[in-house]
């Protein structure tokens, strides 16, 4: 099923600048049985990690995550980038091509003790999602689940990750 998924995965080059392949995933949510099939995926490998909370990234990871919390009857924990939760946070940098950026989560997203999946639409270079584990475990939280839609083996972000379980569904090995 993962090469039907790809099938449906809209390839935009040159978004948002020249030389990027741009994976839209846009094409996938539309079509009700392959989401459904993507959430199915994801929610087996949630449920035999026994989590109790879901912690999806701004923005596409929160179209996930949102329907697996549901699903697994867990608590959703959203992570944004700075500035854009209402209450007291904890923030945690990670590097971009040039320079840096910092995403947040509640202090009070995630207890001590919890056992945390983290959501995703994309692996690329690993910082998104390594940064999100910093912060899950900054609160006492144990990260025992990532989850992706696509991953870009070629960026190599699982090394950033290493000693974490991860599911991709789709990979793409060159851009």
């Amino acid at each position: 099923m993962a090469d039907d998924l790809k099938a449906i995965i809209r390839s935009v080059p040159g978004f948002p600048k020249p030389g990027i392949v741009f994976r839209d995933i846009t094409t996938l949510l539309s079509k009700p049985e392959a989401f459904r099939h993507a959430l199915d995926e994801f929610e087996a490998f949630f449920r035999r990690q026994g989590v109790n909370r879901i912690v999806a990234i701004d923005s596409r990871g929160f179209i996930f995550g949102g329907a697996l919390a549901d699903r697994l009857q867990v608590a959703f924990v959203p992570v944004r980038k700075k500035g854009k939760l209402p209450y007291t946070t904890i923030g945690a940098e990670y590097a971009l091509e040039y320079g840096t950026d910092c995403l947040e989560m509640h202090i009070d997203g995630v207890q001590k003790g919890d056992r945390v999946a983290i959501i995703d639409d994309l692996l690329a270079t690993g910082g998104t999602l390594e940064a999100s584990c910093r912060l899950v475990e900054q609160l006492g939280g144990q990260v025992v689940a990532i989850a992706v839609l696509i991953e870009l083996t070629f960026l190599n972000g699982r090394k950033k990750l290493a000693g974490y379980d991860i599911l991709s569904l789709i990979d793409y090995d060159t851009e």
